[in-house]
C-alpha cells in the first residue's frame, strides 16, 4: 500500500478537494504537511487521513523534510512526496532528497522553477523558446535590449504564472520601471525576454515515467500578460471539443521540451502532469513560454473534468500513488470566463447583467460563482467570480462565453 504525504498548505476549499482525491483511492495511505493543525481539516476527512504534520511554512524545505522523517517513522516508509502548488516543487525536492524520499530531485526542479535555467535546457536541445537572459543590474537589462531590441518582458527568476511581469515597448518604459525601484540586482535578478506578439495557449501533457500517455489543451483570450496590464478586462480559458490544429501540431515540441526538462532518467520524476503555456505566431511558428511540473490552475482542471467526464483531480491522485493514468476520451467543448471589476475602489458596488448572460447561456452553464455587492477586491488577477460553461461544439462554448464577458459587468467602489 503506497503512502502518500501531501502539502497542504491551508485547508481550504480546493486544497480538501486533492485530500479527498487520494483518501477515496483504494489501496493508499495518505498523511499531510500542513501550516494548519488536524482539526482543520473537515472532520470526514481527518478520520480518514493517516497522519498529519504541521509546519510553520511549507516552503521550507527543512521543514518539510522533518515533516517526512516524523512520518515515516509514525506511520511508516513515505514513497511519494506531492502537492499541487508551483511554489511547492522546489522545497519538496529538496526535502525528497534530505529525506531519501523516492521523486523529482532539485537539480530536476530548477529547471522547471528558474525559468532562465528552463529556457537554457530548451534551448539547449533545440526547443524554440524567446530570446532570454537572466539580468543581475540595469547595465546588464539595458544590454539585452541593445541585443535582441523592445519590446521584451521582465519578470521574477520563479515565478508563477505571469505575476510580477513587466512589458517595456519604450525607453520611457524602461525609464519607468528603474525609477520604480523595479531594478535588478545581484540579490534579486530578473529574467529579461523577447516579447513575442502571438496567440497564447496550454499544452497539459500526462506522462508515467517520462513517457507521454495523453494530453490537451487551452487557449487563452487573451494572453495573462494582456490580463495583468488591463485589470478591468474579464478575461477567458477555451478548450475545444476537437484533438486538431494548433495543438495537435504543438505535439513534437511539447514533447521535446518535456524530454529535455524531465532529463536523461525519469523513472522517478517523470510521472506527472505538466502545464506548458506556448506561443503560436502569425507565422504559425511556435515557441515554449514557460512549463510547471504540477497540475495546471485557472481552471484548466475543472475544464478537463468537464470536457471528458471525468474527475480529473482524482485521476492526477491516481497518477501520482500508482504511476497509472487512464486516457479518457473528450465529449464536450468547455470554457471559464472570469469576471473582473472596474473602478478604483475595494468592494464590489455593482453588479450588473448577470441574469442576462444566464438567460443567454441556458443549458451550457456548468458551474458559477458570482461576485457579490460587498465582497471585497480580489488581490490577485483571478477576479471576484467565475462561470464554467461546455457545449457540443468549440462555437458553441465561444458564444457562451461571449455572452458572458459581454454582459457581466462588475463595479468597485
Amino acid at each position: 500500500m503506497p503512502h502518500i504525504a501531501l502539502v497542504a498548505p491551508h485547508f481550504l476549499e480546493n486544497t480538501n478537494r486533492y485530500v479527498k482525491a487520494f483518501v477515496e483511492l483504494d489501496g493508499v495511505k495518505l498523511s499531510v504537511i500542513s501550516e494548519d493543525a488536524a482539526k482543520s481539516l473537515p472532520p470526514e476527512l481527518r478520520a480518514r487521513v493517516a497522519g498529519h504534520y504541521q509546519v510553520k511554512s511549507v516552503g521550507d524545505s527543512a521543514e518539510l523534510a522533518k515533516a517526512l522523517k516524523a512520518l515515516q517513522k509514525g506511520v511508516g516508509p513515505v514513497d511519494r512526496l506531492t502537492g499541487a502548488l508551483e511554489q511547492l516543487q522546489l522545497p519538496m525536492a529538496e526535502a525528497r532528497a534530505l529525506a531519501d524520499v523516492p521523486g523529482m530531485r532539485p537539480d530536476i526542479a530548477r529547471r522547471f522553477r528558474d525559468k532562465d535555467v528552463m529556457k537554457e535546457v530548451l534551448r539547449a536541445k533545440g526547443v524554440p523558446v524567446a530570446a532570454s537572459e537572466l539580468v543581475s543590474s540595469a547595465a546588464e537589462l539595458k544590454a539585452f535590449i541593445d541585443r535582441v531590441g523592445l519590446p521584451i518582458i521582465v519578470k521574477p527568476q520563479a515565478g508563477v504564472g505571469s505575476r510580477g511581469t513587466h512589458r517595456i515597448e519604450s525607453q520611457a518604459d524602461l525609464a519607468a520601471l528603474l525609477k520604480q525601484g523595479l531594478s535588478p540586482t545581484a540579490a534579486h535578478p530578473l529574467q529579461a525576454e523577447q516579447f513575442i506578439r502571438a496567440r497564447e495557449f496550454t499544452c497539459e501533457t500526462v506522462t508515467v515515467h517520462g513517457k507521454t500517455v495523453w494530453r490537451s489543451g487551452t487557449r487563452y483570450f487573451p494572453t495573462p500578460l494582456e490580463v495583468l496590464e488591463n485589470p478591468w478586462v474579464q478575461y477567458c480559458v477555451m478548450l475545444p471539443r476537437e484533438e486538431q490544429a494548433p495543438w495537435t501540431d504543438f505535439a513534437g515540441i511539447n514533447e521535446a521540451a518535456l524530454q529535455a526538462l524531465f532529463g536523461d532518467d525519469p523513472r522517478v520524476v517523470g510521472t506527472a502532469i505538466t502545464h506548458m503555456e506556448w506561443f503560436l505566431r502569425e507565422d504559425n511558428a511556435m515557441f515554449v513560454s514557460e512549463v510547471g511540473a504540477r497540475p495546471p490552475g485557472v481552471h484548466i482542471m475543472p475544464l478537463m473534468s468537464i470536457t471528458n467526464e471525468v474527475d480529473m483531480v482524482s485521476k492526477w491522485a491516481e497518477l501520482i500513488a500508482f504511476d497509472r493514468f487512464t486516457p479518457p476520451t473528450r465529449k464536450w467543448a468547455g470554457g471559464a470566463a472570469c469576471f473582473r471589476g472596474q473602478g478604483s475602489g475595494q468592494r464590489i458596488v455593482e453588479v450588473k447583467g448577470l441574469e442576462k448572460a444566464m438567460e443567454l447561456v441556458g443549458k451550457s452553464l456548468v458551474d458559477l460563482r458570482a461576485p457579490k455587492v460587498g465582497q471585497p477586491r480580489a488581490p490577485g488577477y483571478e477576479g471576484e467570480g467565475w462561470a464554467l460553461v461546455k457545449h457540443a461544439d468549440t462555437e458553441g462554448v465561444k458564444r457562451a462565453l461571449l455572452a458572458l464577458i459581454e454582459n457581466v459587468q462588475v463595479r468597485y467602489g
